[in-house]
């Protein structure tokens, strides 16, 4: 049976960084209230045409694709995590084909929101695991600046969210010592609207009937969060899927080397922390400084905890993320 095994990381973000101060010029808020609920200090938005969510993909593919000794010629498929495509349709993973100049390989994309990367993952760990790939390009990316409510009606979301793009080489390996362990997906739709964009959506309301109303009341069209209902499902979820990751595999607590949550809320990963028992040095966030790039979070994360020397060979490293759906899992 073949194995999979991370061969490649990299990230992009924009250059324009916005601080919470940056945002009280604009609503009604302040850096020490920001800081208190979500410990972001500031994030990046896309302030220019030509940063959107399939080129950040494309620019952070390129160094996970040369960071994994591969030329371009060698990926097998594509699989891309968003909530902010380029277009409603086609899905950005077939732009990212064509921009990577790749033969016709599949390419598929994954709406699962926050969790989208480890989901994202957990697919290309089955295709290779079956044979059926070799090396598998995985995106996350997420422009979110262009589409909040940037005004005290929308503090409470907009605050928090920034745009970036994170990818991963994934290759075959048979190496069972290394690489993916296991993944543990869950999803509990009873729960969708609690953290959910709800229109436009073609099987209710379709972009063109919200043109039509030209109502500037209408929020449907933004962002909705039940902070601490999502909050208070997120801590649960978080500890049990990791207990259940570390179980699968006959690990400790103790044997965990990083964590790196998904990075929503730094007061969740604090949480989840000292639930845990883990020093400083075993969770990594970053957060403070790009705020909640969703899909995106996580491999940025990532590939920074791996670039500062936090992550080495043969280390268990857990990544797990809670998001919109309610969706959350672990790798």
């Amino acid at each position: 049976m073949y194995h999979s095994k991370i061969t490649g990381l990299g990230y992009y973000v924009p250059d324009n960084i916005v601080t919470n101060d940056d945002l009280s010029k604009i609503m009604d808020t302040n850096d020490e209230w920001i800081q208190e609920r979500t410990g972001i200090q500031e994030r990046r938005h896309v302030n220019t045409p030509e940063d959107t969510t399939t080129s950040m993909g494309v620019k952070a593919a390129k160094v996970a694709i040369e960071r994994a000794g591969l030329e371009t010629d060698a990926i097998d498929f594509v699989i891309f995590a968003t909530l902010s495509p380029d277009y409603y349709f086609p899905g950005p993973g077939v732009l990212v084909q064509r921009e990577l100049g790749l033969r016709t390989v599949g390419a598929l994309d994954v709406r699962n929101q926050c969790s989208g990367f480890v989901y994202a993952l957990s697919v290309a760990d089955q295709f290779i695991k079956t044979g059926m790939y070799k090396n598998i390009l995985v995106i996350g990316s997420e422009v979110h600046s262009r589409g909040l409510d940037m005004t005290t009606r929308g503090r409470g979301v907009s605050v928090i969210f920034g745009d970036g793009a994170g990818a991963a080489v994934l290759s075959r390996t048979e190496d069972a010592s290394k690489g993916i362990l296991s993944t543990h997906l869950h999803a509990e739709g009873q729960h969708a609207e609690e953290l959910a964009l709800i229109a436009p959506g073609m099987g209710k309301r379709w972009v063109t009937d919200i043109i039509r109303d030209n109502n500037p009341e209408d929020e449907s069209y933004y962002p909705h969060m039940n902070g601490q209902f999502v909050f208070k499902n997120a801590v649960v979820r978080f500890s049990e899927v990791i207990m259940e990751g570390l179980q699968a595999n006959d690990l400790q607590v103790s044997d965990i080397d990083m964590l790196i949550p998904h990075q929503a809320n730094l007061r969740i990963s604090q949480f989840i922390q000292q639930k845990f028992r883990l020093p400083d040095d075993k969770v990594y966030n970053n957060i403070q400084q790009y705020g909640n790039t969703t899909a995106a979070s996580i491999p940025i994360a990532l590939t920074e905890a791996w670039e500062k020397g936090k992550i080495k060979e043969g280390d268990v490293v857990v990544l797990a993320a809670f998001g919109s759906g309610f969706t959350w899992e672990v790798l």
